[in-house]
């Protein structure tokens, strides 16, 4: 479970961004018992959070920032920042060496049987900058350091004799770095290895990535959370084609699971079955639903509705969640659903006993609501109109907004709160 996630200079968010995920320690969360999970840590993690903004405030850069992070531990030659994710503002030159592309990600996350793990990031166009992983049993405790990397020193040789590039392609510069790791309790032979990896003329990797090919346990904890159990979903088209055109064989075990059937059924309860296309699933596939009278009808899930099919790629996610304790980063999911089934999904999954979290983005305001979710689940994206820079906050640095107010929705949209185009 993600506890908190902190990120800097990613697209639209140029300053310090802080997302988190830990219930409060007040009496109000006895109001919202299933609203989190209580860990064999001493911390009570929160299982969903919405996220509430404008037209192209920064919601969906948010989940690309997750997108992103997880991208270098599954595609691990090259770790750097790129002159497309670098905010704008810290991005205004073709020559990277006059830009900021530094970028810096933290996440803090539970594994259950494990512990709690803490892994820091710092990358710039040359490449990692720092990196660290720490571990404790405990929230009480104090973190111990499992792997540190810091470049010391580095040197870019431009081929082009600082002659100005008129485009980013054409960079021809040549870069050296120096390292400094520290591995405790790592055997001397090994250490010795990775030294010799990380100070290489090659690009470097990420550190914890060699570690766990290595065998090392924290390093395989950590790399495979973030592989398998993170999940950010960006909502660049629509879903059910996006989800058609990877069809993962993943996709098509849950389809099978029965369990599955019971999610999908939220958004028409006439909806008794349905009849598994292995090759076309999200086109293909026939969903029969039942009549008042007893009859059935059948119609392929191409020819259903927009809603319907999208909520059928998207109960996969909601599955994951529930069932295999991952953690979903929903991009616009409930854009073709109506608020009450909206309501529905956030229910089930709140109902459930897991260790799996939904974070979602959304423009409808209705989830604005204090009988549902605690303040601390509830966080706006606003965008300056005039830098152009997101910033993401949460209702709890609203110290006056109390849970007796009932219509949270018309401070947003009054702009009290922020995060709406009127500002």
């Amino acid at each position: 479970m993600i506890l908190g996630y902190k990120f800097k200079n990613f697209m639209s968010f140029r300053e310090n961004v802080e997302f988190s995920m830990l219930a409060p320690k007040t009496k109000v969360k006895t109001r919202f018992p299933n609203n989190y999970s209580s860990t064999n840590t001493g911390i009570d993690v929160l299982k969903t959070a919405v996220i509430v903004g404008e037209n192209a405030g920064g919601k969906s850069n948010f989940v690309r920032s997750l997108s992103y992070l997880q991208s270098f531990f599954k595609e691990t030659d090259t770790v750097k920042a790129f002159r497309n994710t670098v905010n704008t503002n810290n991005n205004t030159d073709f020559c990277p060496q006059e830009n900021n592309t530094l970028q810096v990600f933290e996440i803090e996350i539970f594994i259950r049987e494990c512990g709690i793990y803490q892994y820091h990031l710092e990358v710039d166009f040359i490449g990692v900058v720092k990196e660290s992983l720490k571990y404790k049993k405990q929230m009480k405790n104090k973190y111990k350091l499992i792997l540190s990397v810091e470049r010391d020193a580095h040197s870019v040789n431009c081929k082009r004799n600082n002659d100005k590039c008129s485009t980013s392609k054409e960079c021809r510069a040549s870069i050296k770095g120096v390292y400094r790791i520290d591995i405790p309790n790592l055997e001397s032979e090994i250490e010795e290895a990775m030294e010799k990896a990380t100070n290489s003329h090659k690009p470097l990797g990420l550190t914890i990535s060699k570690l766990a090919m290595l065998g090392y346990d924290h390093a395989i904890n950590f790399t495979e959370w973030i592989k398998e159990y993170l999940c950010p979903e960006t909502n660049i088209i629509n879903y059910d084609i996006y989800k058609s055109m990877r069809n993962g064989e993943e996709d098509l075990r849950i389809l099978h699971d029965s369990r599955y059937l019971d999610i999908f059924k939220m958004i028409d309860y006439s909806i008794i079955d349905i009849k598994l296309d292995e090759e076309k699933p999200f086109s293909k596939t026939v969903v029969i639903r039942c009549k008042k009278d007893g009859s059935t009808f059948t119609r392929e899930l191409g020819y259903d509705s927009s809603g319907v099919r999208e909520f059928f790629a998207w109960a996969i996610q909601i599955f994951k969640v529930v069932y295999e304790n991952k953690i979903v980063f929903a991009d616009e999911m409930d854009r073709v659903l109506n608020p009450i089934l909206s309501d529905r999904v956030i229910s089930f999954i709140s109902g459930k006993k897991h260790y799996g979290q939904f974070i979602f983005t959304t423009h409808n305001v209705l989830h604005l609501d204090l009988k549902n979710y605690m303040k601390e689940q509830i966080y706006f994206v606003t965008k300056d109109i005039e830098t152009l820079e997101s910033e993401l906050y949460s209702l709890a640095d609203f110290p006056d907004i109390r849970y007796e107010t009932t219509k949270i929705y018309e401070f947003y949209m009054k702009g009290i709160l922020g995060g709406t185009a009127i500002e």
